[in-house]
């Protein structure tokens, strides 16, 4: 009998991953609310010593590119493990730059804030990623979201409202929101500086264009991250089901 985690929704398709899914069984699960991809252009010489020699900046369009990732989630849990309320679902925000190694694109965090002190302090030992407490509000207004957050004891800070503002689609390879969107792993290293890559998967991304209009965006300048004085590029999903696997070494 095939239970309700072996049928997860995230693997109704897997054609359109840029290489095979893993052949060992998933290990976790989350689903993504009302989320908002914020880019910016910056040269790579201007974040390249925020990444590990071991990893390629990427580029596209001339340009390295900086995410802000605002959403919340639920069902945050192991396989067979039940979502509990209390511990599986917060808001979270994410500083990203984009990165590749041996062929497999993906993400390299700058930092994650969480509402949710055990999911922070879980990731910093078990995942090691660099987790930070934050007092976080997420508000539906209408199709709009509002969102804030403010990191414990840090000027990193963000708060502003988003919403769709077009029809759902999919990011067409070769195109500029694919290479932003369409990934599949995250790298990181551990204390011992051991090179790590973590598969995930979902579906397609279904994106929308967006608006937002920020009130307060100190999140990557704190960072070492200096961002142009232009308008971001933006995108919104509603809602995304993903698994994902255990590290492995590179």
């Amino acid at each position: 009998m095939t239970s309700a985690a072996d049928s997860h929704p995230a693997l109704a398709r897997i054609a359109h991953r840029p290489w095979p899914i893993p052949s060992s069984n998933w290990l976790w699960r989350q689903t993504w609310h009302d989320l908002l991809f914020a880019h910016w252009p910056v040269p790579v010489a201007a974040v390249r010593s925020l990444v590990p020699e071991w990893l390629t900046v990427q580029a596209c369009e001339g340009s390295s590119w900086v995410g802000l990732v605002p959403f919340r989630m639920t069902d945050v849990t192991l396989r067979y493990v039940p979502a509990l309320p209390v511990v599986s679902r917060f808001p979270e925000m994410n500083l990203r730059l984009y990165v590749e190694r041996d062929g497999k694109p993906g993400i390299w965090f700058i930092s994650l804030d969480a509402a949710r002190r055990s999911a922070v302090i879980t990731a910093r030992v078990l995942a090691h990623l660099p987790y930070f407490f934050s007092r976080m509000s997420v508000q539906a207004e209408g199709e709009s979201v509002a969102y804030s957050s403010l990191r414990t004891g840090s000027a990193v800070e963000f708060e502003g409202t988003y919403a769709p503002a077009g029809p759902v689609r999919e990011a067409q390879p070769g195109s500029l929101e694919h290479f932003l969107t369409e990934r599949y792993c995250l790298y990181t290293q551990d204390r011992r500086g051991r090179r790590l890559r973590l598969n995930i998967h979902h579906r397609p991304w279904p994106l929308q264009t967006a608006e937002a209009a920020f009130v307060r965006n100190r999140v990557a300048q704190p960072q070492g991250i200096t961002l142009p004085d232009t308008a971001p590029l933006l995108h919104f999903t509603r809602r995304l089901d993903v698994i994902g696997w255990g590290f492995e070494r590179i």
